[in-house]
């Protein structure tokens, strides 16, 4: 009997994220990576929970408490090049909402959206030592049957004055330096299309020379999950849940956990969450290149391997084979839409 009880218990217990912890400790220990039951703690401690999605989908239900500035790529970026707009409106946009780095905070949104990572980089960025992450998100405070609220919530307005931490990123000249240092590695998280220049998101393609590349999906339990959800292979985001320690371990085996550690992206989203990860499984010395590809790539005096280069004469040709279809399309649905012209039945008999 006491056997069946415990294998009850134990098939009652949730399981969580191999990385993510309930009970409160250090930032700095072991992993910023958080579950469910350490986000239902810290609000009854009072700890600012950031939900980083669109104004849309927080309204549409978030977890109680938790405050939203709208979706953080479109709210803290800059469209051309994706940097961080002017730190005075950071401030100000921060500040309205109640967001104080200086204070515990957990960033969550969806499941495995790398998005949010890039949330706990900007808050550890400005200075912040509490900050943690709920990588399972909306989706696994759902799915334990958590609550939701649909009305928004309000923090005390602040002023602040940040100050942005050095040891959190880097910036292209400093890439450029440590292409020439070898106790520096360099992680591109790409895919090996982008890391071999056949696809170009910049003005050329390719990757810095002697990056390693590890596309950050493969932190996911199954990278191929985003492409089962849209062909409805899967009723679920579980594939998107971490590996496992040791198979994570495996993942970064080559990598020196001793060495400082650059980690970069397209635009230092996708590189936030291998960032945050790598440091959860040890490595000492993280940094994420925020401008990544598209501030290296665009640097033409950088050196880079496996360059190609943007041909705007053949993208030009094929959005006005594009535009040329649309048009076709547009007429051919005017045409449809047009009014039918009925004959009136005394003019048919005459």
């Amino acid at each position: 009997m006491k056997q069946l009880l415990v294998a009850a218990i134990i098939g009652l217990t949730t399981v969580t994220s191999p990385l993510a912890f309930s009970e409160p400790k250090a930032a700095s220990s072991v992993s910023a990576i958080v579950d469910t039951g350490f986000v239902q703690n810290a609000l009854k401690r009072g700890a600012i929970i950031w939900d980083t999605r669109s104004a849309d989908a927080y309204q549409k239900g978030h977890i109680p408490g938790a405050v939203n500035i709208g979706e953080i790529g479109k709210a803290l970026r800059k469209d051309n090049d994706e940097d961080y707009i002017a730190l005075a409106e950071i401030e100000k946009i921060l500040g309205a909402a109640g967001i104080d780095p200086a204070k515990e905070i957990i960033v969550y949104g969806d499941k495995g959206n790398p998005f949010v990572y890039f949330g706990l980089t900007t808050v550890q960025y400005f200075g912040g030592k509490h900050g943690w992450i709920y990588h399972g998100g909306i989706d696994d405070w759902k799915a334990a049957g958590q609550a939701l609220s649909t009305e928004p919530a309000k923090l005390a307005p602040l002023t602040l004055k940040l100050k942005p931490d050095a040891s959190i990123m880097v910036a292209t000249s400093d890439v450029v330096k440590a292409v020439k240092h070898k106790n520096i590695q360099i992680v591109d998280v790409r895919t090996p299309g982008e890391f071999s220049g056949e696809d170009i998101r910049a003005i050329r393609g390719g990757h810095i020379p002697g990056a390693v590349n590890i596309p950050f999906e493969q932190n996911w339990a199954d990278p191929q999950t985003p492409a089962k959800l849209a062909k409805k292979q899967v009723a679920n985001k579980d594939g998107l849940a971490l590996k496992s320690r040791d198979d994570l371990n495996k993942l970064y085996a080559k990598l020196d956990p001793n060495k400082e550690t650059v980690v970069y992206c397209q635009s230092g989203v996708r590189a936030s969450e291998t960032a945050v990860v790598m440091k959860a499984l040890g490595f000492k010395k993280v940094k994420v290149y925020d401008s990544s590809w598209l501030g290296y790539g665009n640097t033409l005096d950088a050196p880079a391997d496996n360059v190609t280069f943007f041909n705007v004469g053949a993208l030009n040709g094929r959005l006005a084979a594009m535009q040329k279809h649309i048009d076709a399309l547009e007429k051919q649905v005017a045409e449809a839409k047009a009014p039918t012209t009925l004959i009136p039945p005394t003019a048919m008999q005459k």
